[in-house]
């Protein structure tokens, strides 16, 4: 029987993606603890960015399928706790420059307006050799993503407002729609400064508005 690591643990779980912001679990600091017992069972002790995450049973998902890719993994059981509670200090150097940088860029285009805004989804869904999925922009940059957010992303035809977008989203999770809106808004942002949806200006609807 293979000897299983921690270590060997942590590094698939680099690969698994935060649903909220393009940083995988490990750099976010998500993870308080990675125990392998001697018949190679693993516990896991795993935190969120918050308590009302809606992407909360798709994240525990997608960390015990990353574990189980490691060879000789036996059991997996992810235990989500609160304390301590999360903080932007419990994230790697790296992740806190890769935030800092986003939030630089984020800041260009302009902002979404909820009311006219009809979000096209572009680029292309590409899975890979183990099954894991990314969605890749036109300069074939590629960002790893659950299927939540696949669906989102299909979601985006460019007929659909954002107030509907969160509904749909709200039906998928389950959740009340007050849950769901600031994610819905975050996942936007984020998916456009991915080059992964794109906003058409639509600059004369205010102006006609005016006129009248």
């Amino acid at each position: 029987m293979s000897t299983v690591t921690a270590q060997a643990i942590e590094d698939s779980l680099k690969q698994c993606m935060d649903p909220e912001v393009p940083l995988n679990i490990v750099e976010m600091g998500l993870i308080y603890g990675i125990d392998v017992a001697d018949n190679n069972d693993v516990n896991i002790k795993m935190t969120m960015t918050t308590q009302g995450c809606p992407l909360h049973e798709t994240l525990v998902h997608d960390a015990t399928r990353y574990v189980k890719k490691v060879p000789g993994v036996n059991n997996v059981k992810i235990d989500i706790v609160w304390e301590p509670p999360w903080s932007m200090d419990k994230m790697s150097e790296e992740a806190k420059i890769k935030i800092k940088n986003m939030g630089s860029g984020m800041s260009t285009p302009a902002p979404i307006n909820y009311e006219t805004a009809l979000p096209q989804g572009v680029g292309k869904l590409v899975q890979q050799d183990d099954g894991s999925m990314v969605l890749a922009n036109e300069h074939d940059q590629g960002f790893m993503v659950n299927q939540a957010i696949v669906d989102f992303w299909k979601s985006c035809n460019g007929q659909r407002k954002v107030t509907e977008l969160v509904e749909m989203f709200a039906q998928q999770t389950g959740l009340q729609r007050n849950q769901v809106e600031k994610e819905v808004i975050q996942l936007l942002q984020q998916l456009r400064d991915g080059g992964l949806i794109i906003i058409p200006d639509r600059p004369d609807t205010p102006n006609m508005d005016l006129k009248k």
